[in-house]
């Protein structure tokens, strides 16, 4: 039987920060508001002239070089993004022609917003279970700020832009010991951007109802822990470090609390990242392995809800 591990991190965040105080600026708002309500206190925000996929290169490389292989050896490229470069194609196939990989390895991108990587990573592994690939990269990034309204104060405190990976390998033992993917589009109102291809309009922008959005997204990453934990022979108890999705500080305290957990064995970039969506939980998994939080033999659990709604999660041992 194969498993796969993960071998390598990167993450990429662009180099502008935009702090709290300048938000003031453009809305109604204060750094104190935002702070308690979202413990958020800064963001990084991409150039006019950057894109998705270009951050998504250079969190690869560091991931590529963090593992210490060559590119040519990725059997497997996927992208989770909801702000791609183009329509088509699709940025993983533009992200393999930034890496020069021309091994025919297929890339193709998926999305489920906030879940992305989660989605992206759940592909991965079964590919590598099943004996398909024996290496894959795996890539979250989005660029938020360019489907942010800068006059709403409810969406545009809380996003930012950002890329993060993860470079995966066939392993005899576990390795991520299982992932869980769920999605009901009976909330699809609740957290969208109500424009696109077929259906345009004249707001292309993130619009949430952010009170419900907060009491599902308590309940389901309450919820899927136990079904996470289900038939892998592991309990609560054995869970070192948590590495949410960093969408909002409350929502992962209120998750640590029902877990019987510390706040200490959470990896947490809210504060410095704010939400980037797909690209949140590599890039917090990238930081806590970066710093040497996470050790090897670490068990983690990853968990993310996004629009759609979309939530899922991973049990790993590094």
């Amino acid at each position: 039987m194969y498993y796969s591990r993960i071998i390598g991190s990167g993450g990429y965040l662009p180099e502008r920060v935009m702090s709290n105080a300048e938000l003031e600026a453009l809305v109604d708002t204060s750094d104190e508001w935002i702070q308690a309500r979202t413990g958020i206190r800064k963001r990084h925000i991409a150039r006019e002239d950057e894109t998705t996929s270009e951050m998504c290169y250079y969190a690869a490389r560091r991931a590529i070089e963090c593992a210490g292989v060559a590119p040519d050896s990725i059997e497997l490229i996927v992208v989770a993004t909801s702000t791609p470069d183009l329509i088509y194609p699709s940025s993983a196939c533009l992200l393999q022609r930034r890496l020069g990989i021309r091994n025919g390895a297929p890339a193709f991108d998926v999305q489920a917003v906030c879940s992305g990587f989660i989605y992206a990573l759940s592909i991965t592994d079964q590919y590598i279970r099943a004996g398909a690939m024996q290496r894959a990269l795996v890539v979250g990034a989005d660029m938020n700020s360019r489907i942010l309204d800068w006059r709403d104060r409810t969406t545009c405190v809380l996003f930012g832009d950002g890329a993060g990976a993860a470079l995966l390998e066939r392993s005899d033992s576990p390795g991520i010991y299982k992932t869980l993917l769920h999605a009901d589009g009976s909330y699809s109102d609740h957290l969208q951007v109500p424009s696109g291809v077929s259906k345009p309009s004249a707001d292309p922008f993130i619009r949430m109802r952010g009170n419900e959005v907060f009491k599902f997204a308590v309940q389901a990453m309450d919820e899927i822990v136990g079904e996470t934990l289900a038939d892998t022979g592991l309990q609560q108890q054995d869970i070192d470090w948590l590495v949410p999705h960093q969408a909002n500080q409350r929502i992962i305290a209120a998750t640590v609390k029902k877990l019987g957990m510390s706040m200490d064995q959470v990896i947490l970039t809210v504060g410095e990242h704010g939400n980037t969506s797909a690209a949140s939980i590599p890039l917090a998994l990238d930081a806590g392995l970066r710093d040497g939080r996470i050790k090897q033999g670490d068990i983690i659990l990853m968990e993310a809800v996004g629009g759609g709604f979309t939530w899922g999660s991973a049990l790993v041992r590094y």
